[in-house]
């Protein structure tokens, strides 16, 4: 029996760390894969004050890209190799201000087809050892893959 816990980054699934981190915008926020798993995605990006809209507040637009990352990160975890996931729609509710030294995105599959696929991410506003959910993300993502472009 093996009691070892799972890695954190699926060695399978390191193409789609690599794809968002290839993202412009992703490197901008300065985005950080902590777990990747079939349908999980957890990341982490700092809050800089060149995001912000006042002092140590995040503005609504990072928010959103950290929790469209984490999201549509996880609906591309399931699809076969050589396909990738794209954002088609997303909408945010932010529950609470994005302040703190930075965001920790949970983003999970709530739905998987063939085409479409429907994913969410709860993002939470990290300071130190708090968090506290400051935004819940839902969209639906598109499968592309070679065959359909």
């Amino acid at each position: 029996m093996n009691d070892a816990a799972p890695p954190a980054i699926d060695p399978d699934l390191t193409h789609i760390r690599d794809a968002v981190l290839a993202m412009p915008m992703a490197q901008t926020l300065g985005v950080r894969f902590t777990e990747l798993r079939p349908g999980h995605v957890e990341l982490r990006t700092p809050i800089a004050e060149a995001m912000t809209f006042r002092p140590g507040q995040l503005q609504a637009a990072a928010v959103f890209a950290a929790g469209d990352c984490a999201a549509v990160a996880a609906a591309g975890s399931l699809l076969p190799p050589g396909s990738w996931a794209a954002t088609i729609d997303g909408t945010i509710k932010l529950v609470a201000p994005a302040s703190g030294t930075g965001l920790r995105a949970v983003g999970r599959v709530i739905d998987a087809g063939r085409l479409l696929t429907t994913c969410a991410a709860d993002v939470y506003a990290v300071d130190g050892e708090d968090e506290r959910l400051c935004a819940t993300w839902l969209g639906t993502a598109r499968t592309m893959s070679p065959r359909l472009v």
